[in-house]
């Protein structure tokens, strides 16, 4: 009888999934610190500032009462839910139904990877503006769906570059993903844009799905709105946010869904088969971040604010052409001549090796990346200024054919 060689055999899906970037360019940084190097990282968008005392006082409370050690409430707590309603209401003037139309999640990227599995399967389509964060496209391909990629560039056309796939395919595209403020490119929009948005969703029948990861950080002047806030956008789709990026509470795990009832309801569904839902000391840590720590907010923008300046004056001066984003932890820069023609993933590698500067290379994106880099706004003003100073050294010594 013929025994199979192979015992360890995966899913089909998994062949469809490339090396996580952020895991790659972590194992080359602590290679190097390993190795005594001192790597600046502007890789990853891992916020170092610490999260607002309030929350981590009410956290260590609540996490020495037996009681939070249960399983928790596993779509959050009713107060916890009543919260983030009223921050919608406060903030957007949005009104929500905090038992049926939100639901909290264990960061934004697990609640947008299964509702993926609750909304998309073999045979469905979405459409993706690219370049984008890894998840809005594999959360949908480990669903068995089809992703359609949109170049987000040029801005102008965007939403004729929707209508034309809808119109064009059979059967149309399920679900539009969406990302305002825009990770990586910080890319922003305003509420006529959403407007528009609702109205081709009910046109064309398509559910959408905005991540608002980066709500909060603004700069400029410019706020960001939400996907809600345009009429009859509860009707076709639903808003992830997230507690890491606004309060510095990115290890903490703790994001929520919030918009359509039906859409939330499938999210809770599937989410009983896989979890027990967020630690109970977090979830009430978490309401004490809405209702206490507005004020905590512009001042954290306003260093993300100084921090962008500092790079994209750094860059500029180095000869790089920028566009100062309105939003976002990042800046998306555009590799100049001659060395963009070695590839955003080699010049990154060459950045880590010569200039112990750790970037994202803008391939990581999806290949409308090419070309450029993400750099995260997580280091000081001080870190900063030495990275473009260590890169332009590397720079200056790189020979290019």
């Amino acid at each position: 009888m013929a025994v199979e060689e192979n015992i360890i055999r995966f899913a089909s899906r998994m062949d469809q999934l490339p090396p996580y970037l952020f895991g790659m360019i972590n194992k080359m940084k602590m290679e190097k610190r390993r190795n005594g190097d001192d790597v600046i990282d502007l890789g990853m968008g891992n916020p170092m500032d610490p999260t607002p005392d309030a929350v981590i006082e009410k956290l260590v409370e609540v996490a020495k009462d037996p009681k939070s050690h249960r399983y928790p409430e596993s779509s959050g707590m009713p107060h916890l839910k009543k919260e983030i309603a009223k921050y919608y209401q406060r903030h957007y003037d949005i009104n929500l139904d905090a038992e049926k139309e939100t639901y909290f999640t264990i960061g934004s990227k697990e609640g947008i990877s299964h509702l993926c599995l609750a909304i998309m399967g073999p045979g469905d389509s979405v459409l993706v503006p690219a370049p984008a964060f890894p998840i809005h496209i594999y959360a949908a391909v480990i669903a068995g769906a089809n992703v359609m990629r949109i170049p987000i560039a040029p801005e102008q056309g965007f939403l004729d570059r929707i209508i034309k796939i809808c119109e064009s395919c059979y059967p149309a595209p399920k679900v539009l993903m969406l990302n305002y403020p825009h990770n990586p490119t910080g890319v922003v929009t305003d509420i006529a844009f959403f407007e528009e948005i609702v109205a081709l969703a009910k046109r064309f029948r398509f559910m959408v799905i905005n991540d608002f990861a980066y709500s909060m950080i603004t700069f400029d002047g410019y706020k960001a709105p939400s996907f809600l806030e345009a009429p009859g956008a509860k009707d076709v789709g639903v808003e992830f946010g997230s507690f890491s990026k606004s309060y510095n509470m990115a290890g903490w795990r703790i994001g929520y869904c919030v918009g359509n009832e039906q859409i939330v309801k499938a999210l809770g569904q599937i989410k009983g088969y896989f979890d027990y839902g967020i630690f109970s000391a977090i979830q009430v840590a978490g309401i004490i971040a809405l209702r206490d720590c507005d004020d905590t907010i512009p001042v954290l923008a306003k260093t993300y604010e100084v921090r962008r300046d500092v790079l994209c004056s750094g860059l500029s001066r180095m000869g790089w052409d920028i566009t100062p984003p309105k939003a976002g932890m990042f800046v998306w820069a555009k590799i100049p001549a001659p060395f963009d023609k070695m590839g955003a993933m080699q010049f990154a590698v060459e950045m880590m090796n010569r200039a112990n500067v750790a970037v994202a290379p803008g391939t990581g994106f999806s290949k409308e990346g090419e070309g450029y880099l993400r750099l995260a706004l997580v280091e000081n003003e001080e870190r900063l200024r030495q990275a473009m100073r260590q890169m332009k050294k590397a720079m200056d010594a790189m020979e290019i054919q």
